[in-house]
């Protein structure tokens, strides 16, 4: 996959509609990218309090359909959202939180585990600029501050991959990712529909990077609402332009929930 495709031309897709009356949906939602602007380094973002306030009103609206799909931990997660706990999916599924807040793992090789963080550090070690995210199951390189090292960057990542079992490379934005291969977005987003309260709704995703184009995919064999943030070649039928636009839309989707326009 190529981490950096031609963008698609602005407006090819259309604004992804409100829920209507007959509407019953489950909403999970990417984090940097989408929810969130980037910042130079994952620590560095910031989350508006309006947002929280937002994301308790779409709860509260959903019936507790609503979850954060991410390649940050959930323990990451809660620490930006505090004090919302929703329902998540970690590290592009290696971790799942349920609805009544049981959690689990995907199991790894603590060898292949240990090799795997070994390896990205020296890779990082060697390309200034290159910053190591270590997230135990996955690893993250970021080069947002080095975006010339991009090509080494990536393989370097197929160089590690190809040495340890169970292990792919995911491409993203100024970031390429190490984690392990039945990891995926679209999986996690399939074992939370698995059980209520995401069970029989219909699925909206919403995302930004490659990473979440397994996502896309899920919720279109679904014939869920996938939502890209951004404008770029995507399986998404639907995008907004912006972070900012993707709150405006929540916004909108919370107050006909709460008008009884759509049912929860």
């Amino acid at each position: 996959m190529d981490p950096h495709p031609t963008p698609a031309p602005r407006n090819a897709l259309p604004a992804p509609p409100l829920p209507h009356r007959a509407a019953r949906w489950s909403l999970f939602l990417d984090v940097d990218g989408s929810l969130l602007e980037f910042a130079a380094s994952p620590a560095g973002v910031r989350v508006p309090p309006a947002l929280i306030a937002l994301l308790q009103r779409l709860h509260a609206a959903f019936g507790g359909a609503l979850a954060l799909v991410s390649g940050r931990s959930i323990d990451d997660l809660d620490r930006l959202f505090a004090p919302l706990r929703l329902p998540a999916a970690g590290i592009h599924g290696c971790e799942l939180r349920d609805a009544e807040g049981a959690r689990r793992m995907l199991a790894i090789d603590s060898r292949v585990a240990g090799l795997l963080q070994a390896r990205a550090r020296e890779l990082a070690d060697a390309l200034p600029g290159v910053l190591l995210e270590a997230k135990g199951a996955a690893v993250a390189l970021h080069y947002r501050r080095a975006p010339a090292l991009a090509a080494q960057v990536h393989e370097g990542a197929a160089r590690i991959a190809a040495m340890l079992p169970g292990i792919a490379v995911q491409p993203g934005a100024m970031v390429c990712e190490l984690k392990p291969v039945d990891a995926d977005k679209g999986r996690a987003i399939d074992a939370l529909r698995a059980a209520p309260p995401f069970r029989a709704r219909t699925p909206v995703f919403v995302g930004d990077d490659l990473t979440d184009e397994h996502a896309f995919a899920a919720v279109n064999r679904a014939d869920g609402l996938s939502v890209l943030v951004g404008t770029r070649p995507s399986a998404a039928r639907y995008a907004l332009p912006a972070p900012a636009d993707v709150h405006a839309w929540l916004q909108r989707v919370a107050a006909a929930l709460e008008r009884g326009d759509a049912r929860a």
